[in-house]
């Protein structure tokens, strides 16, 4: 396996990403890992290894860099509101337009596939890879938004009112007891996507929390479900972008 860690000038900072794929046997194909309101830390790198070690080109990115180089949620109340400060900065358009940065860059590096593309998200990147999705169809072909919020809301700018445009094949994989994804917002996001004809997925993880697949969120870790979701996404990716798990 082969990683680095680079800045993309998107012309508002350079956005530190961290890049991993195998060192042979390619070009391979690309995966968009966007992080969750903690942000781009150790725990996600080993994620994003993961997905690389089954054959794909993985770029993961800080979506904060317009903010702050690196930000290290340590749990406290004040840590907590410094997060919210940086989640609630940024917009569907914004982190749209930092995926085709992203793109642009692995254009560059010949061992990252020109073709079909992956999206994956959790948490508050949920709604940004369904945004993505959409706005970048021409490219993304397989999206997982896991445990993602603000998926379906009466704002103008809901990722929802853009998913006719959505190619390829986009899952939902949601939490049983999520304090932050309320069930009637699933609900409505499913009776919507019903009247389309993208080929989606809604899936519920029985007795589960927000975060249930991070290892280091005690309390909350179910490996079971997180196991199945690793099953979902992976299955997911080689369906669309046409690679062995």
């Amino acid at each position: 396996m082969l990683e680095k860690e680079i800045n993309i000038d998107t012309g508002e900072g350079q956005m530190n990403t961290f890049i991993v794929h195998p060192d042979e046997d390619g070009p391979h194909p690309v995966i968009l890992f966007l992080m969750d309101a903690p942000g781009k830390r150790e725990e996600l790198h080993q994620m994003a290894r993961r997905i690389a070690a089954c054959g794909y080109w993985v770029m993961l990115p800080n979506l904060y860099y317009r903010r702050v180089e690196e930000f290290v949620y340590e749990g406290t109340d004040n840590s907590r509101e410094i997060m919210f400060e940086h989640k609630n900065s940024l917009s569907n358009e914004m982190v749209v337009e930092d995926c085709q940065h992203l793109l642009a860059e692995a254009l560059k590096d010949e061992t990252a596939s020109k073709g079909p593309v992956g999206c994956l998200g959790y948490c508050m990147s949920g709604q940004f890879v369904f945004a993505a999705a959409a706005a970048i169809n021409d490219r993304i072909r397989a999206t997982a938004s896991i445990h993602g919020v603000e998926l379906f809301t009466d704002s103008a700018q809901s990722p929802h009112l853009s998913s006719h445009k959505v190619k390829g094949e986009i899952y939902f994989g949601c939490a049983e007891n999520d304090v932050w994804v309320p069930k009637e917002m699933i609900e409505s996001l499913e009776k919507y996507l019903a009247e389309t004809d993208i080929n989606y997925r809604v899936e519920w993880y029985p007795e589960t929390v927000h975060g249930f697949v991070f290892p280091d969120r005690l309390g909350k870790y179910n490996m079971a479900a997180s196991e199945r979701h690793w099953y979902r996404i992976l299955s997911l990716f080689a369906r669309n972008l046409k690679k062995i798990i």
